[in-house]
């Protein structure tokens, strides 16, 4: 199975900021779309962010302003700038990868815990 790799999940305090980074490098090609999807116990995997290959961006409301995304297309890699954390960014972040193909691949997921 192909599965892009995910790291920086963390226990951190509110206010507090993260990184997470996705690497695909070798794995997948053709990426269109790389984003991160975060999901909490008993709700939907909701979109956070996610730029395309020509470098559009789309964030979630409830994190503007605070996320940043950000991707290299030459070594496939996308990483997620958390600042100013609040106690609602607590979930399961997921990077997801599109390529140009229709082809969509997960990574394992990382818990992020920010403690009010």
């Amino acid at each position: 199975q192909v599965q892009p790799v995910e790291s920086g999940g963390d226990l951190v305090q509110a206010g507090g900021s993260l990184r997470l980074s996705c690497d695909a490098s070798g794995i997948i090609f053709s990426i269109n779309r790389m984003g991160y999807y975060r999901q909490t116990p008993g709700k939907q995997r909701e979109l956070v962010a996610e730029m395309t290959s020509a470098g559009s961006t789309n964030y979630a409301d409830s994190v503007k302003g605070r996320f940043t995304i950000s991707r290299d297309n030459a070594k496939n890699t996308v990483n997620l700038q958390m600042n100013i954390l609040k106690p609602e960014d607590t979930a399961v972040y997921y990077c997801k990868i599109s390529s140009f193909y229709g082809d969509v691949y997960w990574g394992q997921g990382t818990q992020v815990t920010v403690s009010s």
